[in-house]
Parts: structure tokens; sequence; C-alpha cells
């Protein structure tokens, strides 16, 4: 194979904190870089650093934890362009592959092998003029959406957007709120009073570990 250039801020096995695949053992790539600034963020360590690495290393560092669900996150992974054929690379060997993306970027040359779990970021996060819109038409059943929001606004931002672009008649979509600004409990009564036919989310592994790396 050969050495494609990535940059990879670490590579870990944890429990998924989000999505469907919630609760399962999963290995982690977190390739380094993101060209957004979300406010709420909680990987800006993973802006910068990292490791240089090629596709056959990572496939060789996943393949030792011995669990073949793998998640491709960031950072943005997309930001790379070897994070294409590590994708691909990735399938290829028979893993379970998911890949976590800010929705800023073109995923249209995913493997689509791969389940796309794509933002859309609302406008609490400051980074909603980024949102590559193009996307959610090539989202289908095993790809989701998702949705973090700040507060009762980005809640019906993403309301009107569900609705605009029919993504539960298409896709999973996923409702989660931001850490220390919108209770949990609120958005529930929220999609509750409103019959939302989305999927309340909270991270897992925050709630085990906290928010700390590798985990």
């Amino acid at each position: 194979m050969a050495a494609l250039p990535l940059r990879v801020t670490e590579i870990f096995l944890s429990l998924q904190g989000e999505a469907s695949r919630v609760g399962l053992p999963t290995v982690f790539v977190r390739l380094t870089g993101c060209p957004l600034r979300c406010v709420w963020c909680d990987t800006a360590y993973a802006f910068r650093g990292g490791s240089p690495e090629t596709v056959g290393s990572v496939l060789e560092r996943v393949a030792a934890f011995r669990v073949h669900r793998v998640c491709v996150t960031g950072g943005e992974p997309l930001a790379q362009r070897a994070c294409i054929d590590l994708l691909q690379a990735l399938c290829d060997v028979g893993n379970d592959v998911s890949l976590e993306t800010s929705g800023s970027l073109d995923v249209s040359a995913v493997d689509p092998r791969v389940s796309r779990i794509v933002d859309v970021k609302a406008p609490g996060s400051g980074e909603a003029e980024r949102n590559h819109w193009a996307n959610l038409a090539l989202l289908g059943k095993r790809d989701e959406v998702k949705f973090v929001l700040a507060d009762r606004a980005d809640y019906d931002w993403a309301c009107t957007i569900i609705k605009q672009y029919a993504l539960v008649e298409q896709s999973n979509v996923l409702f989660s709120a931001v850490h220390d600004q919108l209770a949990a409990g609120m958005l529930a009564d929220w999609i509750v009073a409103d019959r939302l036919d989305v999927r309340l989310q909270v991270q897992l592994h925050k709630l085990l570990w906290g928010n700390v790396p590798g985990r």
C-alpha cells in the first residue's frame, strides 16, 4: 500500500458515545486539523499537532485492538485528502466504518460502505454559514444528521431545517444539547411536545469519564 500522508491526533478503543452505535466498543481514529472554530468545540486539542502516519500504519494500529467497528473523526477528518483513502481501506479489510464530519466539506467521495454522521451547524455554533447544504441530498438511511443545539433559537432553527430538507424521511436525525448551555431535559421536553421524530442523544463517554482525550 502506498504511503499516503495522514496526520493523526490519537487512535484509541472506547465505547461509542453518540449516534445509533452508542455504547458499542469502537476504535476511534482522530485526525488532526479543522477549518471551523465552533464556540462550543470540545476537541480543540485536535486542531494542530498530531503525528504523521500512512494509511497502512493506521490500519495496523486499528487491527491491534481486535475490534472491527471503527469511527474516523476529528477535528474535521475530510480536511485531509488521505481520509478518503483511509475510509476505503478500513472498509476493504472488513470493518464497520463510520465517519464523523462537521458538514462543512463535500462528502460525495466517501466510500458508500461508510456510515456518514454529518453535523448541521446551528447559529449558536458561530459557524452556520459554513454548512455545505448539498451534502444533505446525498444522505440515506444508513447515514445520520446531527444538530448540536445551544438554546431555543437553535432548536427552532433546526426544526425549520429538518422540515425544509425532509431529513426525517431521508436519514436518521440526532439532536443533542451543548453541555453547560442547554439542559438535556429541557431539549427532551421540546422534542416530546413537538412530537419530533428525532433521536435525543447525550454524550455517553462524558457521562462515564468526563471530557478527557482518549476516552
